[in-house]
């Protein structure tokens, strides 16, 4: 017997639907990084802004696929990370000083958007503060291995989490504009 794989008109939209939003979140993510005050070891970006606003905007699985493919793009050297060529780019790039806090970013994909789903805004809030306590205690101890212990925490916390704070306010904030029943169905 042959037998084909056909995907029904219904699949194929579904299909493209999703590829459509992981195409534009991880523009998103490529702009919110390429926005950024140069500092070292690590930048400061709106990473934090972009992952979460995917995280709640159309939930986990499809947060992960977008960071993923994120991930994926920048391993395969395109510009898409906030470093510059002197700081290296693709895999180079990734296990850098920052590669801890892109690591961080792909759990937060994943928890944020798995615990906003049916939230009201401070259930959404909790959920990225999760999110964002995972990508700094990833992103810090990948740290430690390029920057003495002692500096660990001034370089890779200190400067930014006021910061990823206003940007997950942000987040929030908009969130009570879309309906909770929406919340991490975008792409659905």
């Amino acid at each position: 017997m042959n037998q084909t794989l056909a995907l029904s008109p219904p699949q194929l939209r579904s299909m493209a639907k999703k590829a459509a939003v992981i195409v534009l979140g991880v523009a998103l993510i490529t702009l919110c990084a390429k926005i950024r005050v140069p500092s070292w070891p690590v930048p400061m970006t709106l990473h934090t802004l972009a992952v979460m606003t995917v995280a709640l905007a159309v939930g986990p699985r499809l947060a992960t696929a977008t960071f993923l493919t994120y991930l994926a793009v920048g391993a395969a050297g395109l510009p898409v990370f906030s470093g510059t060529p002197e700081r290296g780019i693709g895999l180079a790039y990734m296990v850098g000083p920052t590669g801890g806090y892109l690591l961080g970013y792909l759990a937060a994909s994943w928890i944020s958007g798995a615990l906003a789903e049916g939230r009201g805004t401070l259930g959404r809030t909790g959920a990225m503060l999760a999110g964002l306590a995972v990508t700094y205690a990833l992103g810090l101890i990948w740290l430690a291995l390029y920057v003495p212990v002692a500096d660990v925490v001034p370089l890779g916390f200190t400067p930014f989490i006021l910061g990823d704070l206003i940007n997950i306010a942000m987040v929030a904030i908009g969130a009570l504009f879309v309906p909770r029943r929406l919340i991490g169905k975008i792409g659905r």
